[in-house]
């Protein structure tokens, strides 16, 4: 069986090499081990004469490739369309243009799945199902019908094989951006086997539908006494890891603005509505609808907005939405130092070698924005060049920093689409300022006290058994310190070839030598000789060379293949 899955593997990866190759991307397979997945008699391939992939730019043809790969990549470029922290910004821009909209697959196959997974057959479980489904994405689709007790819903459901294709070629990426890992740096592409790692946790979230079940309940919850605001119900019951069936929710899109003006509803008020919603979530609560486009937002006719598809939620964590608000309050206030502060607070982790320069930049950035009206300078203006600061000076922050982000621009486009004299920053500015009065509060400034005194006091606690244990393995000579060497790796390998190169031309040299000393010997008739040459020095030639003939043929190969 793990024989089967390892050639399995083999030939999925053979298969993103071709696709690579066939975009122009020879360079990540030349330069990395992959190469050595690619039959010899297939390399010459990569020295073709046509050119009309060099009409597209480099971003561009990541992308088109992406998109043959299927829906495993098609998924982590949308992930990283969300990380401008991580890629370039070119980069950012090409996969926001992704789509994972697929063919569907035939009804017969989707109701295999359905039956199997409840138990039931599709005729016991509802009255009426359409067959035709009313979308279909790269993991699932979506399906109109009615149950049994009457209720109106749409079921969703996983395509089948998905999540095995996708295990396999999470395994493949895996192997292969750690194969590539140096060549990846050096194209801008940090930490990019933490992005995958952290890929595979949300996409593996995806794939089971019982997830998005639980964050639909989770904000059902929260918001239940709220009455312009709704989210349709899941049917747990019904549901499971590959089906999930919700309450279907009649209305038309935010954007149909015609559709609103026959209701008598004011585009302004859900402009604001919405937007108030959405900051609540964030500033309030910290967990947030993760992907608030157009097609997710509906208005009913008695106004009420709806929000559907939880399958993506993002997260800030308290000390995260304080540090958040404080950067764009510092901004209002054109207050770079605290504001660098405030950055500081939210990375993770940071390359900020020279703390005047960055707070200069982030003054460049406020004092760009200061003279502008808000009218005149978007919410996404601002976010581009913020986060080109964090990619300039690798500051890894929170994934839901960017998630929010993505969303502001977003609701920013619907804002200005609907109601053009909406001034978006404007509208965030205050929920902000209130999250960081809520921070002063006693209770607050109590719990962040008591947090801080608990983190000192575990570490006094632990430090005398620490010491301890550190003085104990010095005195046994059991101390070690461990030293990682990084941008050496290809240096190593470069320099073991030419080691070898010179031990096989040494050896080739001592045999001629050694042959031409063995000519001089008077060996009797006892001696055989091969064209008027005795045994040991045609032996001796003969494997010296037969050595030359391999030292010249890696050496001319490692010229074709550069």
């Amino acid at each position: 069986m793990a024989i089967n899955q390892t050639f399995k593997n083999l030939n999925r990866t053979r298969e993103i090499i071709g696709v690579l190759i066939k975009w122009g991307f020879e360079d990540v397979v030349i330069n990395s081990t992959l190469r050595n997945l690619v039959p010899e008699s297939t390399r010459l391939k990569w020295l073709r004469d046509d050119k009309p992939i060099e009409q597209y730019t480099r971003y561009e043809r990541i992308r088109m490739a992406t998109v043959e790969l299927g829906p495993t990549f098609v998924k982590l470029a949308q992930i990283l369309s969300n990380r401008p922290d991580i890629i370039p910004e070119g980069l950012v821009k090409e996969f926001e243009k992704l789509q994972d909209k697929v063919p569907p697959v035939p009804f017969s196959e989707a109701k295999v799945i359905i039956e199997r997974e409840t138990g039931k057959k599709i005729e016991e479980l509802f009255e009426e199902f359409n067959e035709t489904p009313l979308a279909s994405a790269s993991i699932g689709q979506v399906y109109r019908a009615k149950l049994r007790t009457g209720e109106d819903v749409v079921v969703k459901v996983q395509r089948p094989t998905v999540a095995e294709v996708i295990e396999q070629d999470l395994n493949i990426i895996k192997d292969a951006v750690r194969r590539a890992d140096r060549y990846l740096r050096k194209q801008g592409f940090i930490n990019a086997e933490d992005v995958v790692a952290v890929f595979d946790r949300s996409l593996t979230k995806e794939l089971d539908y019982r997830n998005e079940a639980r964050n639909i309940d989770r904000f059902r919850t929260t918001y239940r006494h709220r009455r312009d605001f709704y989210i349709p119900k899941a049917y747990r019951e019904y549901s499971t890891d590959k089906i999930l069936i919700m309450e279907f929710v009649s209305g038309c899109k935010i954007t149909d603005i015609e559709q609103l003006n026959k209701w008598g509803i004011s585009a302004k008020d859900v402009v604001e509505r919405g937007m108030d919603i959405y900051l609540t979530q964030i500033f309030e609560f910290g967990y947030f609808h993760g992907d608030p486009h157009p097609g997710n937002i509906l208005v009913r006719e008695d106004g009420t907005i709806v929000l559907l598809d939880f399958g993506m939620i993002g997260q800030l964590m308290p000390k995260d939405k304080y540090a958040f608000a404080g950067i764009f309050i510092s901004m209002a206030r054109h207050d770079a130092h605290e504001m660098a502060m405030q950055m500081r607070k939210l990375a993770i982790e940071d390359n900020i070698t020279d703390m005047r320069q960055f707070t200069y930049d982030l003054n460049d950035l406020i004092e760009d924005y200061a003279s502008l009206d808000v009218s005149e300078a978007s919410i996404q203006d601002v976010i581009t060049r913020l986060q080109k600061i964090m990619y300039d000076y690798h500051i890894t922050v929170p994934g839901g920093v960017f998630i929010v982000f993505r969303a502001f621009a977003i609701l920013e486009g619907i804002g200005k689409l609907m109601y053009p004299g909406f001034k978006t920053y404007d509208f965030i500015r205050p929920y902000g300022q209130r999250l960081l009065t809520e921070q002063l509060k006693p209770e607050n400034l109590m719990n962040e006290s008591v947090s801080k005194f608990s983190s000192i006091y575990s570490f006094l606690s632990s430090l005398p058994a620490d010491i301890k244990n550190i003085l104990q393995k010095t005195n046994n000579g059991k101390i070690h310190f461990e030293i990682e060497l990084q941008g050496y790796g290809y240096a190593l390998k470069k320099w073991d070839s030419i080691t070898n190169r010179m031990v096989i031309t040494y050896i080739v040299c001592a045999l001629i030598i050694g042959s031409s000393i063995a000519l001089l010997g008077n060996y009797g008739n006892e001696m055989k000789y091969y064209y008027g040459i005795n045994a040991w020095s045609f032996i001796g030639y003969s494997i010296a060379g037969g050595l030359f003939v391999v030292l010249l043929y890696t050496i001319l190969r490692r010229r074709i293949y550069k």
